[in-house]
């Protein structure tokens, strides 16, 4: 899928909306937090127009693979961690994923972006009327990171699906 400087523009702002929802999902949890956590979005895009617009709703249910690759960054050893999981969307359409801390991965070391990758792939929507997937595959991401503590949060971009048929009702 080609995307524009318009279509990032939008990516952008649907981010910066999800990440507080995120950072308040984070703080409010009752387990202690593990090193790494990968979240994202899904939602829908009710007029078809890859963008979230107005009519957008994020969707509870969504079923979501998340694929990981961590690398130890160490000069005496080629070590990595591969895995995938499947997640389910909350209430408010975000998935994650927590993952506790593993010998020999440092994910807040600056040459981590490139050793440590995730990506999130869409598997189905539980709402009948918005189950054609549009965004369905994201390894693109914004992280925050704590060297100290050695804590990150891979934050994934939205994925969407869109309706069978635009509306033309309310999307004109």
């Amino acid at each position: 899928m080609v995307v524009d400087d318009g279509d990032e523009n939008e990516i952008e702002q649907i981010n910066d909306r999800v990440f507080s929802l995120i950072e308040v999902a984070i703080s409010n949890s009752k387990v202690p937090v593990p090193n790494i956590t990968v979240v994202g979005v899904v939602y829908c895009d009710a007029c078809s127009n890859n963008s979230f617009s107005t009519h957008s709703y994020f969707l509870p249910g969504a079923e979501v693979r998340i694929d990981c690759k961590f690398k130890a960054a160490s000069p005496r050893t080629t070590e990595q961690i591969s895995f995938s999981v499947n997640r389910t969307t909350n209430k408010h359409g975000i998935y994650k994923l927590q993952i506790p801390s593993v010998d020999g991965i440092n994910c807040a070391k600056e040459e981590s972006q490139v050793l440590n990758t995730c990506r999130a792939s869409l598997i189905r929507s539980t709402s009948p009327a918005c189950n054609v997937p549009a965004f369905i595959t994201t390894s693109n991401q914004f992280s925050v990171k704590s060297k100290q503590a050695n804590l990150c949060i891979y934050s994934l971009y939205a994925l969407s699906f869109r309706p069978s048929k635009k509306d033309l009702a309310i999307c004109g």
